[in-house]
């Protein structure tokens, strides 16, 4: 079955991620099942851009986001991408689709003073959950992991003695980040105290049982932490993440070093984060420009 063999190229010679994988599958199930009940098409090789279209409308109506049915499309798009690889058709019937507009949502990131104010309360805290918990905000701050990054770092990819850290991001592709001194310092404490564990898992960071942490601790260490400092909606590792790169940027780095240290394939995802540093850049742009109202 085509949409088997797509799966199986995409986990296994693209080497996406699981949860990558389910999701394509959940789109091309669900747009199979609309034409099964709409157009008694049993397979979804052979549909026309206006089958489309009316699947798409369907999902308007019935209040899905322009966001999520343009990620439902572009599963579809990939699809017949690889049914044209493998000469199963000769053209996408995506070929001239145009996404669904969609509002830019705005990435607020946490600020130097919220940082340090956590980093603050953190150090109030004793014990093995706290300083793994410490840990976790640490490496999220200062090296910008994506949140499944730390969760899948074995304690072999710590390499204190060159004071970097090895990672597997997407499509399993290596990066060597620095560890800051503050960071090898707090790593150094919860080694003391994870050799102490019933250690079942060869992963960095695990649980009082020995378990690799899971997304949701993850998360909950940084919603509870950041609530009791920040008054911002959203609190979450990818905002860690995202104030990593912008802290950077407004100190002056290097954009393509800060796409190298994030593991972006391209430049363009990096470039999200000058946003935020505008600001910035526009008070040092008035102190310094000779014509500046400011001089």
């Amino acid at each position: 079955m085509p949409i088997t063999s797509f799966l199986n190229y995409i986990s296994q010679e693209k080497k996406y991620a699981s949860h990558t994988v389910l999701a394509y599958k959940n789109d091309l199930n669900s747009f199979s099942r609309f034409c099964v009940s709409e157009f008694d098409l049993s397979d979804i090789e052979g549909v026309s851009y206006g089958q489309i279209r009316h699947w798409v409308v369907s999902m308007v109506h019935s209040g899905i986001s322009n966001r999520t049915i343009n990620r439902k499309i572009s599963s579809l798009r990939s699809y017949y991408k690889f049914l044209q690889k493998i000469e199963c058709i000769k053209q996408s019937p995506l070929l001239h689709h145009h996404p669904l507009k969609v509002a830019k949502k705005v990435q607020i990131p946490f600020s130097d003073k919220e940082m340090k104010a956590v980093f603050e309360l953190m150090d109030t805290d004793s014990g093995f959950d706290a300083i793994r918990n410490k840990l976790i905000v640490e490496l999220l701050y200062s090296t910008g992991l994506r949140r499944s990054e730390l969760i899948n770092i074995k304690l072999s990819q710590v390499d204190l003695a060159n004071e970097t850290i090895k990672v597997l991001g997407k499509r399993n592709k290596e990066r060597y980040l620095p560890l800051l001194k503050p960071v090898q310092h707090t790593i150094g404490k919860y080694l003391k105290l994870r050799a102490g564990l019933p250690v079942c898992a060869p992963n960095l960071l695990l649980t009082k049982k020995g378990k690799k942490i899971y997304e949701t601790l993850v998360y909950r260490v940084v919603n509870t932490y950041f609530s009791r400092v920040s008054s911002k909606v959203k609190k979450s590792p990818h905002i860690i993440r995202h104030s990593f790169a912008t802290h950077l940027l407004n100190e002056g780095a290097d954009l393509n070093a800060v796409k190298a240290l994030l593991g972006h394939a391209s430049l363009a995802s990096t470039q999200v984060y000058t946003h935020s540093s505008m600001g910035t850049l526009k008070e040092v742009y008035n102190r310094a420009h000779p014509r500046s109202s400011k001089k």
